[in-house]
C-alpha cells in the first residue's frame, strides 16, 4: 500500500474535493481532526465520499514492505491566516512536512512560492525518504500562488494582469469569495473584517476597480455567485468573468503518484 499525503491551505479545499470525488484509485481517505477540517469535509459529506476523521497522533504507521495494496490519502489542512506572517508559513509547512513524512511515502504541497517562502522546500527535503513535491507548472516553476495554479501557472497570470491595462482586479475564485474579510484582515488591510470603509480604502488606494469571478469549474461553494456580486457592490467594483480550471493542481497530483510507483 502507498500512502500519499496532502498538506494544504484551505484555499485549495475546492480543488482537493474534486481530486478525491473523481479518483477512484483513492482506497483510503484519512481527514486530520483539526479546526480547519471542517471546509473540507462538509464538501466530502455533500458529495458522498467517505472518509475516516482522525487525530494525527492516531493514525496508522506507513506500512512496510509494501504491505497492502491502493492508494491510502492523508489530507491535513492549515488555516488561512498563516499567510499573515511568512516565516511563520514557512515554518508551520517546514514542520509538518517533517511531521507527515512518518506516515507518508509522499507528501503534496497545496501551496505556491507565497512570499517565496517555500519555492526551495523540495531541495531542503531532497534527502527524506519521503518524496515531498509542491504545485509547479511544467517548466518546473512553482507557482505564485492559489490563483495562478488555478489560471495554469506565471504566464496566465501576467496575461491577466497586464490586460486589465493599469486597472487593479481582485483574482476571486469560490474559496476567496467565501473567504475574502478573514483575508483583508490577514493581508493587514484592517483589523476588523466588517470595516468595509478602511478595506475600501485601501483597495482605492491600490487602484483596484475590478473584481475577477473566476470560474473554475468547480461548484463546491454554491453561493459564489451572490458572493462576488456582494463584495462588487461593498467594493463599488466591476465584475469581470475569467475562466480558470483545476488542470494544473490535477497534473500535479498525477505526477506525484506517478514518482510514488516507479
Amino acid at each position: 500500500m502507498t500512502v500519499l499525503s496532502f498538506i494544504a491551505c484551505r484555499m485549495f479545499e475546492d480543488e482537493i474535493a474534486h481530486i478525491i470525488e473523481n479518483d477512484p484509485g483513492i482506497g483510503k481517505i484519512i481527514v486530520v481532526d483539526n479546526e480547519d477540517r471542517g471546509g473540507l469535509t462538509g464538501k466530502l459529506d455533500a458529495v458522498g465520499c467517505t472518509y475516516e476523521l482522525l487525530p494525527l497522533f492516531s493514525i496508522p504507521p506507513k506500512p512496510q514492505n509494501g504491505e497492502g495494496e491502493g492508494l491510502t490519502l492523508i489530507v491535513y489542512m492549515l488555516e488561512l491566516a498563516l499567510h499573515a506572517r511568512p516565516d511563520n508559513l514557512k515554518k508551520v509547512v517546514y514542520d509538518k512536512t517533517e511531521e507527515l513524512s512518518r506516515y507518508a511515502d509522499g507528501i503534496l504541497l497545496f501551496y505556491g512560492l507565497c512570499g517565496n517562502v517555500l519555492g526551495k522546500i523540495e531541495e531542503d527535503f531532497s534527502s527524506s525518504p519521503c518524496i515531498v513535491r509542491i504545485l509547479k507548472e511544467d517548466n518546473g516553476t512553482v507557482v505564485d500562488d492559489c490563483i495562478g495554479a488555478v489560471l495554469g501557472g506565471r504566464a496566465a497570470y501576467l496575461e491577466k494582469l497586464t490586460g486589465s491595462r493599469g486597472v487593479g482586479t481582485f483574482f476571486m475564485t469560490p474559496m476567496w469569495a467565501a473567504h475574502w474579510r478573514e483575508m483583508v484582515v490577514s493581508a493587514g488591510m484592517t483589523q476588523d473584517p466588517n470595516d468595509i470603509k478602511m478595506s475600501k480604502f485601501v483597495f482605492d488606494h491600490a487602484g483596484y476597480k475590478n473584481v475577477a469571478r473566476m470560474d473554475t469549474g468547480l461548484y463546491y461553494e454554491k453561493d459564489f455567485d451572490f458572493m462576488v456580486e456582494e463584495f462588487a457592490r461593498l467594493f463599488e467594483f466591476n465584475i469581470i468573468e475569467m475562466r480558470a480550471s483545476p488542470a494544473l493542481v490535477e497534473d500535479c497530483y498525477s505526477k506525484m503518484c506517478a514518482d510514488l510507483r516507479s
